[in-house]
């Protein structure tokens, strides 16, 4: 059965932090758009070569992610307030290692990259399931999609074992994080307090409004939630992909072990969408090990910058290390089965 988070008190300042969150993040897209649309050619002539790069990374990463938050977003409400209760939870096997399993599956229903899972995710635990059985939903979903799976086969085939690699490799990570979470006797500690505070104003207070009013209420609190969590992400992501230097990367794509270790540190560095990642690192199938091309499909869909920056809002540092480490052990070690074994 599920294991609802521990309920604390609530917090009275956590709406007004929801407020300024909102505005915060409504104010920085506003900003980007404007700098996008209505800044002068002399603007970016001004900007010495690093920093125009910097802000074109930062902005393309928000433009690639804001649909995905915002879609998921939506998602989280219609499974929290339209769906009727106990709909999903009624139909998961009651065996956890079983549940577990199907939630790594449940991306293949809903197709949403990996920033819109986040609210996605958050919504579930709302309803009743563990920190746990999300997080194996959460990491699982981005690559077990059938978007993920076709754009996959469409840049790499059968080939080197890449796809089949990606899709068994997401499956088992997801359900190697979710049992070593499952173990923990304490599942509120996984999360933080300020998201234990929203679930306890939801629970003890329960809304009287209209569900439309409540899905709105809701898309602002969880805007207010992600929007300034994915600003950072990208603007990091931003930073770091202007300070690595690709060359170095690709000097290092011939060798079986480095060249895992490179393509981790590139999917880390450019956090860009599940749904498309396979296109983008075909341009380095060439230079890097067909290992190496597995490990950036399977570590960049569950960790970078932008989706630990997402992730922190739900999850305390603590169990984000403990995930990034996991996966990032896990990852390492499939792209050199591959490599070895190709």
């Amino acid at each position: 059965m599920p294991h609802p988070p521990v309920r604390h008190a609530t917090r009275t300042g956590a709406p007004t932090r929801t407020g300024t969150g909102l505005v915060i993040g409504a104010g920085l897209l506003l900003a980007i758009l404007s700098i996008r649309l209505f800044a002068p050619a002399e603007f970016g002539a001004a900007l010495d070569d690093r920093t125009r790069d910097f802000v074109t990374l930062s902005i393309s990463v928000v433009i690639e992610s804001l649909p995905f938050v915002f879609l998921g977003i939506l998602l989280s409400i219609l499974v929290q307030l339209w769906l009727p209760e106990g709909l999903l939870l009624r139909r998961l096997p009651k065996s956890a290692p079983l549940r577990r399993m199907v939630l790594s599956l449940l991306g293949v229903l809903l197709p949403v990259c990996e920033c819109g899972n986040v609210p996605l995710a958050r919504g579930l635990i709302m309803r009743g399931l563990s920190p746990a059985e999300s997080m194996t939903f959460l990491l699982a979903a981005p690559i077990l999609n059938p978007v993920t799976i076709i754009t996959t086969y469409q840049a790499f085939g059968w080939d080197d074992g890449i796809l089949v690699s990606r899709i068994l490799g997401g499956f088992v990570i997801a359900n190697l994080i979710g049992w070593l979470f499952s173990r923990h006797p304490a599942q509120s500690e996984l999360l933080t307090p300020r998201f234990q505070a929203a679930c306890e104003r939801d629970h003890a207070h329960p809304s009287t409004a209209s569900r439309f009013t409540q899905s709105v209420q809701m898309f602002a609190r969880e805007s207010g939630a992600m929007l300034p969590a994915l600003f950072v992400g990208s603007a990091v992501a931003g930073l770091i992909q202007v300070a690595v230097s690709r060359d170095l990367l690709t000097t290092l794509g011939s060798d079986p072990i480095w060249s895992v270790l490179a393509l981790m540190v590139l999917a880390f560095v450019i956090a860009i969408c599940s749904n498309v990642d396979a296109f983008f690192v075909l341009a380095f199938g060439s230079t890097f090990l067909p290992g190496a091309i597995v490990a950036f499909l399977v570590f960049g869909p569950m960790i970078d910058v932008k989706m630990l920056a997402l992730m922190r809002t739900t999850f305390t540092t603590r169990t984000l290390l403990i995930v990034t480490a996991v996966v990032g052990l896990s990852s390492a070690a499939l792209g050199l089965a591959v490599n070895y074994a190709v």
